[in-house]
């Protein structure tokens, strides 16, 4: 992932203007003005237009509410090619703690487009985690913590972890790559497409917009044999994640 500090700036969307999405501008604004991150703009999208964040900050030139759906907000921020117009490499998502699995809905969306008469769904995830926290959700999505405690609230999670005051021993992205592993061994499955919300500043975690825009060229490439394959996606930190199967048909 690109260092926000050292690109040159883009825009950053926040996902929801309500509770958190209010404290991410205070931090993000703050960082800036210590020269810990550059940007042009924060885009706060949310479908209220009378949301927390337009109610106690409201708008400026490089502070904007985007009143939409987030998949509708989404689909038209996306896939913009990088350095035509207003899109930047160093465009990059907050997302909210509190969202569906977007990014996984982008890549079914994109999915579908380009291929309009393949069988293109949601697979549930079967095969266990193994974290201390793993539920599977009744859309088949799994959620997983390596956290069994009350997390404190906006943790960048560093090395030392500071619910348990010892070393942090553990890492998201390595059981997403054993869990795909796990789910290969009883059909095709490609992946894992990670996207991982790393700290940025000021207690600020976010993800690339071409991270998942990378996201989608992996999909791409695991169906472009035509052959049934399921695609493990999974938008994650180094302790929490989200994991979703999309699931190809033959064609």
């Amino acid at each position: 992932m690109a260092d926000a500090s050292s690109a040159s700036p883009g825009e950053i969307a926040i996902i929801g203007g309500g509770c958190y999405g209010s404290f991410y501008i205070r931090q993000l604004e703050r960082a800036r003005e210590k020269g810990a991150l550059a940007y042009d703009a924060l885009l706060v999208v949310d479908r209220d237009p009378q949301c927390q964040m337009a109610r106690e900050l409201g708008e400026q030139a490089d502070r904007r509410l985007i009143v939409a759906d987030w998949g509708d907000f989404l689909d038209g921020w996306l896939g913009r090619p990088r350095g035509a117009g207003r899109a930047s490499e160093a465009d990059a998502i907050v997302p909210s703690p509190l969202m569906p699995h977007l990014m996984y809905e982008w890549l079914v969306r994109r999915a579908r487009a380009r291929w309009p008469g393949r069988l293109v769904s949601a697979r549930t995830v079967d095969a266990e985690a193994r974290t201390p926290y793993d539920m599977l959700a009744p859309d088949g999505t799994r959620y997983v913590s390596f956290a069994d405690w009350i997390c404190p609230t906006h943790c960048v999670e560093p090395a030392l972890c500071p619910a348990i005051r010892a070393p942090r021993t553990w890492e998201m992205s390595e059981a997403m790559g054993s869990l795909a592993e796990r789910l290969g061994q009883a059909r095709p499955t490609a992946g894992p497409v990670l996207f991982q919300c790393r700290h940025r500043a000021f207690g600020v975690g976010m993800f690339d917009a071409a991270d998942v825009e990378a996201g989608d060229a992996a999909v791409t490439a695991a169906g472009a044999t035509g052959a049934e394959v399921d695609v493990l996606v999974a938008t994650i930190s180094s302790c929490h994640g989200a994991a979703s199967l999309l699931h190809l048909g033959a064609g």
